[in-house]
């Protein structure tokens, strides 16, 4: 099943609704368990929100390496992971229960109403499915940006959303996607006007005869570590921070757009 598959696609997201149908019942048990543990067990509940968010940023790595590790997925872990991230949701839910703010259950039923409402190409308002859906994914952005837009009409940027402590790189990512800028620069654009997608991996820019070396752009996802690994060696033998040093780059940039 690929990305650009929609009948596939729906095909297997069927086939997930009919197995999760029994899910809260699961969940309302799990949720039972974390308030005992919150009533009887002095760690945790001497938890805060923001004593949990090391916890959280930890579970999500640990998730990201399950799924990118070599081979085959390994569904165990997976599913172990998935527990772990969702242990985390379950205690924020219920710190705030504890205060008086909100429940699991209204988590649960902001997401849902969220869902119907960025996705109007799947749903109609009332949760009910549209008659017909589209069939390019290209489709299917269009509505879902369109829609976000449509939830922060006050914003004064499209970067507002963005959450400053991303990971650098994660955060020039994303700032380049919400500003749709897909050019690369001109140092990396390979000679004569060839950009990197167009040159064979490992292929070198030529270089005119007295001219500065100039980088060339990476043409595969192993290249482009081995120049970021660089970057950051280079940097650190000069006692600079990479991390910051980008994210003050994309600060940068943000700045200039509107």
């Amino acid at each position: 099943m690929t990305r650009t598959d929609p009948q596939a696609l729906r095909r297997g997201a069927g086939a997930g609704a009919e197995a999760d149908a029994g899910a809260g019942a699961a969940l309302d048990a799990l949720a039972r368990v974390v308030a005992e543990l919150r009533e009887h067990c002095l760690w945790t509940a001497a938890l805060t929100h923001r004593s949990l968010i090391a916890y959280l940023v930890e579970e999500s790595y640990e998730l990201a390496d399950v799924v990118e590790a070599p081979g085959e997925l390994d569904v165990q872990a997976l599913k172990g992971e998935l527990g772990d991230i969702l242990y985390q949701v379950v205690l924020h839910a219920l710190l705030q229960t504890e205060a008086g703010g909100f429940t699991l259950a209204e988590v649960a039923d902001q997401l849902r109403e969220k869902l119907i409402r960025r996705n109007s190409h799947v749903f109609r308002p009332d949760g009910t499915l549209q008659a017909r859906f589209p069939e390019s994914m290209a489709a299917i952005e269009r509505n879902y940006a369109a829609e976000k837009d449509r939830e922060r009409p006050g914003s004064k940027s499209v970067f507002d959303s963005l959450p400053a402590s991303m990971p650098a790189l994660a955060l020039a990512a994303k700032t380049l996607e919400r500003a749709g800028d897909r050019a690369a620069p001109g140092h990396l654009a390979g000679a004569g006007g060839r950009a990197g997608r167009d040159r064979a991996p490992g292929e070198r820019v030529p270089r005119t005869a007295g001219a500065p070396a100039q980088p060339s752009p990476p043409a595969t996802e192993e290249e482009l570590g081995e120049l970021l690994f660089d970057v950051v060696r280079a940097a650190r033998a000069r006692g600079l921070d990479a991390e910051r040093a980008l994210r003050m780059a994309v600060r940068r940039y943000q700045a200039q757009r509107p």
